[in-house]
């Protein structure tokens, strides 16, 4: 699968993201913030970096401006925040960002974002990019983007697809005439698919209201053969 660098000075979202991405095969280097970032970058070569933009030492759009500038923005890079506006997206993605999600990040979304960053580097898409030939050199280089828009600044070129309402039943029917073990990993399946679909897929909000922290409710749902990405699956169903 793919190297991923993962920049953010939260420990729980690194230790988050790191399981999730391990678990979809992915190979994950963690990095606190800037300098260790950069380390990691000329140490490692990632095929795509999820960065976040609030850090303590240098934000995340001025260490994508120092990559840009330098001529290191040969991977597509994710950003990340919680407090972002949308100029802070539409800045980022024309810097060189490929697309940004904003926090708390759903698994659904995460997911999407990297599979989509990670296809950007494939023959096909390489090919598909335009290109213009600089007068007097002999270097290629990509054409700029004429028009930004929101979406595609949020999205990274993805269409969003419309919203679907899941419809979680508070009220379920169970067989109890099974043993103690069947008859609880099937309420617990219920109980938890219930609160992923009522809060939309964010496993922050999920934690929050099952009193579980986020790293042990994503174990727990993998243990209990939870489909994370069935919201996704009804989303492009009902396109």
């Amino acid at each position: 699968m793919a190297n991923i660098l993962v920049v953010d000075d939260e420990l729980g979202i690194r230790d988050l993201l790191s399981e999730i991405l391990n678990d979809e095969g992915h190979s994950v280097e963690l990095a606190e913030n800037a300098a260790q970032a950069r380390a990691a970058r000329q140490r490692t070569r990632p095929d795509l970096v999820l960065l976040d933009i609030w850090m303590p030492d240098t934000d995340g759009v001025t260490l994508l401006k120092e990559w840009s500038s330098s001529g290191l923005l040969s991977m597509p890079v994710v950003m990340m925040s919680g407090h972002a506006t949308i100029e802070t997206a539409v800045e980022a993605t024309k810097i060189g960002a490929h697309s940004f999600l904003e926090k708390p990040i759903t698994m659904q979304k995460l997911l999407k974002a990297v599979e989509a960053g990670l296809a950007r580097n494939t023959p096909a898409a390489l090919a598909a990019v335009p290109t213009t030939r600089k007068p007097g050199m002999g270097v290629v280089v990509p054409m700029p983007v004429q028009e930004l828009t929101v979406e595609a600044a949020m999205t990274g070129g993805q269409s969003l697809p419309p919203a679907v309402e899941i419809g979680p039943q508070a009220r379920q029917v169970f067989e109890l005439d099974k043993p103690l073990r069947d008859a609880r990993d099937e309420f617990e399946k219920c109980y938890f698919e219930f609160h992923l679909a009522k809060e939309g897929g964010s496993m922050t909000r999920v934690a929050e209201k099952t009193g579980l922290e986020r790293t042990h409710l994503y174990r727990k749902l993998k243990q209990l053969g939870v489909d994370l990405s069935r919201g996704k699956r009804n989303s492009s169903s009902a396109a």
